[in-house]
């Protein structure tokens, strides 16, 4: 029983750390920063964008006050403006001149913005690319871990069932029975005289009743319930 009890209590470690590896806290974590810059990404993206769209509208607004003033000042260079329209087309050239030096105002400042909006985008793509390289590592730590423990816990299952196949179905029961209850220790030593499961002693009339059990019986802790096995270290 003790034999059983030992191999499911080195089961229950290997699980217990398959289930507590440090790789798997700091995945976890670095997860959540994933999702964290990757929505910075997608709102930087779309801050970029968005500027690309309006600089090509600035541009487009230059351009098309840029136009307006070659062809003004084509019809003067041509001399194909009359008197009349003279003094009108000049003073259209200064009042467009104005126009695409505030319009060029404009491009400037959205080209800042944009220059500023590319850096944060190509820093928040740099910080993600740095997170999705250490989850990598962290998964390929982590999956290496896995095998180890999943073997070794084959090795174990294979080790248990001769030695479980030795002891009494109604036994084996009442075992599982107890360690699903008592934190997976379901038979303990009863060693000098105290139980192992949870360390308390037995008193002097427990003792004498166990002393009197047939080596065969199952005798349990009155504390505890848990199967007590009697060794030559039980003091009995």
């Amino acid at each position: 029983m003790l034999d059983v009890q030992d191999l499911d209590t080195r089961a229950d470690r290997l699980r217990h750390r398959r289930t507590h590896l440090p790789e798997l806290v700091e995945i976890a974590a670095l997860e959540a920063e994933r999702r964290r810059v990757d929505d910075e990404v997608r709102d930087a993206r779309i801050a970029v964008d968005d500027l690309a769209a309006e600089q090509a509208k600035a541009d487009s607004d230059v351009e098309a006050v840029r136009a307006r003033q070659r062809r003004d000042q084509e019809r003067l260079d041509t001399g194909s403006v009359g008197p009349k329209d003279l003094e009108r087309i000049q003073a259209e050239l200064v009042s467009l001149a104005r126009r695409i030096a505030s319009l060029e105002d404009t491009e400037l400042e959205v080209m800042e913005r944009q220059e500023e909006a590319q850096g944060r985008l190509t820093g928040a793509q740099e910080r993600l690319e740095a997170v999705e390289h250490r989850l990598a590592d962290l998964a390929a730590a982590r999956d290496a871990a896995f095998a180890e423990i999943d073997a070794e816990l084959v090795t174990l299952e294979a080790e248990r069932g001769p030695v479980a196949e030795q002891v009494p179905d109604d036994l084996t029961a009442l075992y599982e029975r107890l360690r699903a209850a008592k934190d997976g220790v379901g038979a303990a030593l009863l060693r000098a005289r105290a139980c192992g499961g949870c360390q308390l002693s037995v008193d002097a009339a427990e003792l004498n009743t166990i002393r009197a059990a047939a080596p065969d019986e199952v005798v349990r802790c009155e504390e505890c319930q848990r199967i007590l096995v009697r060794t030559a270290e039980s003091g009995l």
